[in-house]
């Protein structure tokens, strides 16, 4: 099951990962998730239906007691190294979408990190930018 997964599908498992880590996928975040994938090009032949079945299986991993780390490891297997890169922004675009950080969150972005190998001081810019995109009206 998890070895049919493609380049997009790793992508948006990653999303649903930080968006479930607290136990609460928001309807802002549901809705970030949906934007980036309707616009951004390494989407542009990924149907919503592709997403729903991606969405589920992650869900389906995510159950297991081991399913993050296999999860985790085959998203590692199919990204390249610039993927990576855009697999770590977008968890933290979907982990920025609601304007709450929990610590679920923050704990899985840094498995996230450390798994994909971005080093850390790409990964404070992305985190830096994404808080300036995500930046709310006081």
């Amino acid at each position: 099951m998890i070895s049919n997964m493609i380049v997009q599908d790793a992508l948006v498992s990653l999303m649903v990962m930080v968006s479930a880590a607290d136990g609460d996928m928001t309807d802002r975040e549901l809705n970030v998730m949906g934007q980036l994938v309707a616009t951004l090009p390494i989407f542009s032949d990924y149907e919503a239906e592709d997403m729903l079945q991606a969405t589920q299986l992650c869900a389906d991993y995510l159950s297991k007691d081991d399913g993050l780390e296999l999860l985790l490891a085959r998203c590692k297997e199919l990204l390249s190294s610039k993927l990576c890169l855009t697999g770590y922004a977008l968890a933290c675009d979907v982990a920025a979408a609601d304007g709450d950080l929990h610590e679920e969150e923050l704990e899985i972005l840094e498995m996230i990190r450390r798994q994909l190998n971005v080093e850390r001081l790409h990964a404070a810019a992305i985190e830096k930018a994404t808080a300036a995109r995500f930046v709310r009206n006081p």
